[in-house]
């Protein structure tokens, strides 16, 4: 097994589908492993009622299950099903901060932009903006499909 590692922020978004597919398309070219790493914070002003779970193992639990389900559809997207990939979601109040972390031993941090179009569509989101400027690794920011 290799060492190399790419790190991909996933959060469900057709730009972090466009990034997670360009992750598994490069670790295919450079053997490598993908963490598809999903950060979510836990919003407790938002009233939780009997529906929802305060749970943070079980809320964790069905995000990695939610990012399995994502890796799948991108593995048959791309043809990348021979490439490994940790799945890893983790509660974290700031999602730059996290991606940064998660990045610490890996050799890319790939993340999707926003995707919104005109003027605002060539800056960057505020999350690939500070992992551009701090993450311990290059980071790839794969452009929103048109």
């Amino acid at each position: 097994m290799t060492n190399s590692r790419i790190v991909v922020g996933v959060d469900g978004s057709s730009g972090s589908d466009a990034a997670l597919d360009w992750a598994l398309t490069e670790a295919k070219l450079r053997d490598a492993v993908v963490i598809a790493t999903y950060v979510w914070r836990m919003n407790w002003a938002m009233g939780f009622d009997d529906h929802w779970s305060t749970d943070v193992d079980l809320l964790t639990k069905q995000a990695e299950a939610e990012v399995e389900r994502q890796v799948d559809e991108a593995r048959r997207r791309t043809g990348t099903a021979s490439v490994p990939v940790e799945v890893r979601a983790e509660m974290h109040d700031q999602t730059s901060s996290a991606l940064t972390a998660a990045a610490a031993d890996a050799d890319l941090l790939v993340l999707g932009s926003r995707g919104r179009g005109g003027f605002a569509g060539l800056l960057l989101g505020s999350v690939s903006a500070a992992c551009a400027h701090h993450a311990p690794c290059p980071t790839v920011i794969i452009p929103h499909p048109a």
